[in-house]
């Protein structure tokens, strides 16, 4: 703590150094076992470490990225890991970060899934969970402030956030049509006052340089964006993607259980736009209804496990393949299928995020210098702190209360403690993550 004044005054006078893969291998395995919150939750830890702490990417560059990402379907967290990563060491930094980002919470998912239908119910995990959610409500609304004083410039950008907020959280508009709709309003507010909306743009003359590794004027050399590597790309990732598929329909049979999750989700990973809770209604019916994999009080268990582990909500698919396996092994042995299945749910759930990133980034990063893109995307920016904050009261409306619905004081008390270690002393997302967890465990012991 004493060397934070000084960190503080030289902050914007030393430059800071590329790191290393191995250092940034740490970091992305620090990150997959402490991305609780969802995603706006896991942004929000990002932004903190990448652009706050280690000033590996820029403000304007982590924007950027995150925007695009937001267009895209799965988990836009993990997608912007693979993003960062990718700029950070080229494709095998892209790799290694989305990978690490959901690696842990897969094992961590895999290990509670086999407790789950050998023991049941799992106290300890429920205790742990209660403690963090007044964290990660903490930990996001941190974030609304944060970024908001960033992005939010003038009185245009704050209408944009108020206009995102009461569409989603009043008109309970989908997510997909409120960025649709901020990046038109971007569009065409350039043509009509450029000034008011070009705000993401980087300010060249090397100003950035300074100030991040990846700064606005960095240009990544190995943003290929020709025809010969997207073509490359599509090729590579549709062979590993379908290839443990077409295997287990070659062993068992098309019509297996496995090979059907495998086709499932893999159906389902191009259709998440939205996020999380935008698709999980479509899984859970398909799942419990169509498929019998698993029945509906399984499900809503399997949710709570993935909300109790770090990494994209969506594991929650992880827990649906393995008890698909388990309920329905075949010829195989109940564990055998139930890892099985939740292997190839999670495969072919995650691996398109990889194509997306890396096909799409390249022409991404050459389309920075377009003014009436960076336009849009500084309207979609804006209308991301509207939505994070719509996020923000979710969490709060959901961890500060009881479950008879009166307020839960003592989650109050947590979430404020920890507000104000994050905004007035400085404290990390991990010292926070592990103090609140501690506290739910606490809580429990003395209940």
């Amino acid at each position: 703590m004493s060397q934070q004044p000084h960190h503080a005054a030289t902050a914007h006078d030393e430059a800071p150094v590329h790191p290393t893969f191995a250092q940034a291998l740490r970091f992305w395995l620090k990150l997959g076992f402490i991305s609780f919150g969802g995603p706006t939750g896991q942004i929000a830890i990002m932004h903190t470490e990448l652009v706050d702490r280690k000033r590996w990417i820029s403000e304007a560059r982590f924007l950027h990225a995150l925007n695009y990402c937001m267009l895209l379907p799965g988990p836009e967290a993990q997608q912007l890991a693979t993003y960062i990563g990718w700029l950070l060491h080229r494709t095998w930094g892209g790799i290694v970060a989305g990978a690490l980002f959901v690696l842990p919470s897969a094992l961590l998912l895999w290990l509670l899934s086999y407790i789950y239908v050998m023991h049941g119910d799992i106290p300890w995990i429920a205790a742990v969970f209660s403690g963090l959610k007044p964290a990660v409500t903490a930990i996001v609304a941190a974030a609304v402030i944060r970024i908001g004083r960033r992005v939010l410039k003038n009185a245009v950008m704050w209408t944009i956030a108020a206009a995102a907020f009461v569409a989603i959280y009043f008109l309970k508009l989908d997510f997909p049509w409120i960025i649709a709709g901020a990046a038109l309003i971007g569009w065409i507010g350039w043509k009509i006052a450029p000034k008011q909306f070009a705000l993401l743009k980087p300010h060249g003359g090397g100003a950035g340089r300074a100030t991040a590794v990846i700064h606005d004027d960095h240009i990544a050399d190995h943003a290929d964006a020709s025809l010969a590597r997207a073509i490359r790309v599509v090729a590579i990732c549709g062979v590993l993607w379908w290839l443990p598929v077409a295997a287990l329909a070659l062993v068992l049979g098309r019509d297996h259980t496995l090979v059907s999750e495998g086709m499932f989700f893999s159906k389902a990973a191009m259709v998440t736009f939205g996020g999380a809770y935008a698709v999980l209604p479509y899984v859970a019916q398909q799942a419990v209804e169509r498929h019998s994999w698993l029945s509906a009080g399984q499900m809503l268990d399997g949710l709570g496990l993935a909300e109790s582990t770090p990494g994209p909500l969506i594991m929650v698919v992880q827990f649906v393949g393995f008890l698909g396996g388990w309920n329905h092994p075949g010829s195989l042995s109940p564990l055998l299928a139930a890892t099985l299945g939740a292997a190839i749910s999670t495969w072919v759930t995650f691996l398109p995020c990889f194509l997306y990133i890396f096909l799409g980034a390249p022409y991404v990063e050459r389309m920075r210098s377009n003014d009436q893109l960076t336009a849009a995307l500084s309207a979609v920016t804006a209308a991301v702190v509207g939505v994070v904050l719509n996020l923000a009261v979710w969490f709060a409306l959901h961890a500060l209360k009881t479950p008879t619905g009166g307020v839960d004081w003592i989650n109050v008390a947590l979430g404020v403690a920890a507000f104000a270690l994050m905004v007035w002393r400085g404290w990390g997302v991990v010292a926070i993550v592990a103090l609140a967890a501690l506290a739910g465990l606490v809580r429990m012991a003395i209940a």
